[in-house]
């Protein structure tokens, strides 16, 4: 992911600019805010790997390619904009959708990032993926280091008031969703297309069908300005639609 550097700067300026620029629509009466992470609505896509999370009638769709083992990844969802977009996807601003890649585990060897993958997926099957994907990048072990195995993963979702039960717990250990895995891993790959056949890098992130570029990256990982962009994007979605990156 490309980062810092002036030209970065003035174009996260333009970016937010171009956003926020024009008259902003009068929001319509809308349902109350959901009372917190653990109230929010999540289900897999009719893709197969995409897991959708909030209010589907959210005017901002947030579309994040993660591997589980990337440090920016956690840089995002821990002091980026990830706990700004969890706020948004509460006061129902916005939605997520999530496609999980693994290919840091081929790139630094291990298997950490399928295990992750396979436990969220798992997660999601009870009900609590994204209190258990924040907990995961909470605790997110080094990348260089095989850090989520069967034992750390089964550990960190004790964090999370329900999960544990005998079925996540034989669905981390049997590795149950090792098709999703590999079907993640390669919708992560198509999302590159054919100037990026091994995939976009992690993190990328497409709002409402227009992909961050990676020159851009410093949006997704200063909190601000993320919840600036969101914000922006909410109040006037059209300006966006016609914004040239």
């Amino acid at each position: 992911m490309v980062r810092g550097g002036r030209r970065v700067v003035w174009c996260v300026a333009a970016v937010l600019a171009l956003a926020g620029c024009g008259r902003t629509e009068v929001p319509p009466e809308r349902p109350p805010a959901f009372a917190g992470i653990e109230d929010l609505p999540e289900k897999l896509g009719a893709d197969g790997t995409t897991i959708m999370v909030g209010d589907p009638k959210a005017k901002v769709k947030v579309h994040l390619y993660e591997d589980p083992r990337c440090p920016y990844c956690e840089q995002f969802e821990t002091s980026g904009g990830g706990p700004q977009l969890r706020k948004e996807i509460v006061d129902r601003h916005a939605t997520a959708q999530y496609t999980l890649a693994s290919f840091l585990d081929d790139r630094v060897g291990g298997s950490g990032s399928k295990k992750a993958v396979n436990a969220l997926r798992a997660a999601l099957e009870e009900g609590k993926f994204v209190e258990y994907h924040e907990v995961l990048y909470l605790y997110q072990p080094e990348e260089s280091v095989d850090g989520y195995t069967d034992a750390t993963l089964l550990k960190l979702a004790d964090q999370v008031e329900g999960l544990r039960s005998p079925a996540f717990d034989a669905a981390v250990k049997s590795m149950k969703y090792r098709a999703f895995v590999a079907a993640s891993q390669k919708a992560y790959e198509r999302a590159g297309g054919s100037a990026e056949p091994e995939g976009p890098g992690t993190p990328t992130a497409v709002i409402n069908d227009k992909r961050i570029p990676a020159e851009l990256g410093e949006v997704l990982l200063d909190g601000t300005l993320f919840a600036q962009l969101v914000q922006q994007i909410h109040a006037n979605p059209l300006e966006w639609e016609h914004t040239t990156l």
